[in-house]
């Protein structure tokens, strides 16, 4: 592999860290799972990951439960090897959208909670928290038809058939 190549994937695996932690996630986990989208085996053991990302051994295996916890990738062992191995988890993606519109549906539960606290009352919070009420219920509604077209163009892929954008 070429010492390009070697670094463009570097500064990949940094970028995705930092998106991870820009979220609030830590930045290692991000780094884990930006390596994990590129390398090839696509399944790494701890030492292998702790190599390509010069880390601590300690580290990497913390990180590794938090995204098997999250959802991300799962721990696989293969035969005859002793070690176990990470990878991406199939379908990790959708689940964790399908999370988020649980998350939308309970951050707008907790909206209306503060709306009824405030409702007899002259706030200045109101036209806040009517407009973010307002958000969180259009995004609680329209995101299920957003993953139902998704499934449909995914399984369409996935049995060959040709797939044409709408719009």
């Amino acid at each position: 592999m070429s010492d390009k190549r070697q670094v463009e994937e570097k500064h990949f695996v940094e970028e995705v860290g930092i998106f991870f932690e820009q979220t609030g996630m830590p930045r290692m986990a991000g780094r884990i799972l930006g390596w994990l989208m590129i390398s090839n085996p696509p399944h790494q053991t701890t030492t292998e990951l702790a190599e390509a990302l010069l880390a601590s051994k300690g580290s990497i295996s913390t990180m590794t439960r938090l995204l098997i916890r999250i959802g991300i990738i799962e721990r696989l062992s293969l035969p005859g090897q002793r070690r176990d191995h990470f990878r991406i988890k199939g379908g990790a993606w959708h689940q964790m959208l399908k999370d988020s519109l649980a998350q939308t549906t309970a951050f707008r539960q907790l909206i209306e909670r503060g709306l009824e606290l405030i409702e007899d009352k002259a706030h200045f919070n109101r036209q806040w928290l009517e407009e973010m009420h307002s958000m969180y219920a259009f995004f609680e509604r329209e995101l299920p038809a957003l993953f139902e077209l998704w499934e449909q163009e995914h399984n369409k892929k996935q049995d060959g058939s040709i797939v044409t954008r709408r719009g």
